[in-house]
């Protein structure tokens, strides 16, 4: 490995491949050291424009220590791959001589030669493998040489959704991978797209400066917003429930004529059922969950299920609107989202806790007052 001073690019041996439709992949080894210094770590935000950047989580301060604990132990072996995406600046030089007979001929060798830029211009970009080079900065075992494999691209949808296969069966934040699904356009394994399409429901629902749940919904990007009071995952598992339930009320759009998922018509579903919520409980709406359990991801979840109940009886009909705002006001006067006490459940309103007896509890109560009063009212 070799540092020119003069054009400020750290040089490697390297193997070539190619994968993909062409795409150059390479494997070789680097100074711990020398990742940040020419690779970024690109942070999941949104920008003023509301559009996501970036794709990495917070630093996990612990796990980084304690990897930086092992590596100032001196001669420990360390054989985990870092993975980068680098921009088309890099240069690969393959080795000139002939190959030994019998050599698969699946890569080339050759040096590869990365620029070293100052932050915010690197040519490359941490894919997997964030904490351990945060640690490999920070060791005092700084010669310490590390594998890398890395692959040529510049477009930050690509990186995403490497990242997102590359940690798929990885313990990664539920939430992290949740809200970078709706920006990856490339296809993906049946599990993840599943879940791409309540992510999707989940930002047009945040955006929407009409939607009841607008600016309301905390996404990872958006942690430190004081006005987002009601957790994505809570809404996200709502919305995942009813597509997979063949009576659920957003199942109902899953095949449209054309084949394709009818978004339209769930994100219709979704605005005109919770903003009749949001209208029949002024009083609990907007509010922190420890002031009402209506935003508390076991009242979202409770609801969810009502929603599926209520939306699907009135599939086709001209008016859901007035016929919901019906139903929610018959069961007003039963629901105890910001005082006393729930009948039939046995809790005071603030006892309720995201935990599946509670959720599964509220929800077949909800259930259960809906019908009862919906016969009484026929």
């Amino acid at each position: 490995m070799k540092r020119n001073k003069i054009t400020k690019n750290i040089s490697v041996r390297a193997l070539r491949t190619r994968q993909g439709n062409g795409v150059d992949v390479f494997s070789f080894f680097i100074r711990g050291a020398d990742i940040t210094r020419v690779a970024e770590i690109s942070r999941i935000s949104r920008d003023d424009s509301d559009a996501l950047k970036g794709f990495q989580r917070k630093e996990i301060q612990n796990h980084v220590k304690s990897i930086v604990e092992y590596l100032d132990r001196g001669n420990v072996l360390f054989p985990n791959a870092i993975i980068l995406a680098l921009s088309s600046e890099v240069r690969f030089t393959q080795s000139r001589g002939p190959t030994p007979e019998g050599v698969a001929q699946i890569a080339q060798i050759g040096t590869l030669s990365i620029p070293i830029r100052e932050e915010g211009r690197r040519v490359a970009w941490i894919v997997d493998g964030q904490q351990r080079s945060l640690a490999l900065s920070r060791t005092k075992n700084a010669d310490i040489s590390v594998p890398v494999v890395a692959f040529i691209s510049g477009d930050i949808d690509t990186q995403r959704e490497q990242f997102v296969l590359v940690n798929k069966a990885r313990p990664l934040p539920v939430r992290l991978i949740n809200e970078l699904l709706p920006e990856i356009g490339a296809q993906l394994p049946r599990d993840l797209g599943i879940r791409k399409i309540p992510s999707e429901l989940c930002n047009l629902l945040n955006r929407d400066p009409k939607s009841p749940f607008f600016g309301l919904i905390r996404r990872l990007s958006q942690a430190d917003s004081k006005s987002a009071i009601v957790i994505d995952t809570a809404l996200i598992k709502v919305m995942t429930n009813s597509i997979k339930n063949p009576l659920g009320a957003l199942a109902l759009y899953k095949l449209a004529e054309d084949g394709q998922v009818d978004i339209d018509g769930m994100y219709r579903t979704m605005f005109v059922f919770w903003d009749a919520v949001k209208s029949a409980f002024p009083e609990a709406w907007g509010k922190p969950p420890t002031k009402s359990r209506l935003m508390h991801s076991a009242g979202i979840q409770a609801m969810g299920v009502l929603m599926d109940r209520i939306m699907t009886r009135l599939h086709g009909h001209q008016d859901p609107r007035h016929e919901i705002t019906h139903s929610l006001h018959r069961i007003r006067q039963y629901c105890h989202w910001t005082d006393g006490h729930w009948d039939g459940l046995g809790l005071k309103w603030n006892e309720v806790q995201n935990v599946p007896k509670h959720v599964r509890g509220l929800s077949d109560l909800l259930v259960r007052l809906d019908f009862t009063l919906s016969q009484k009212a026929a």
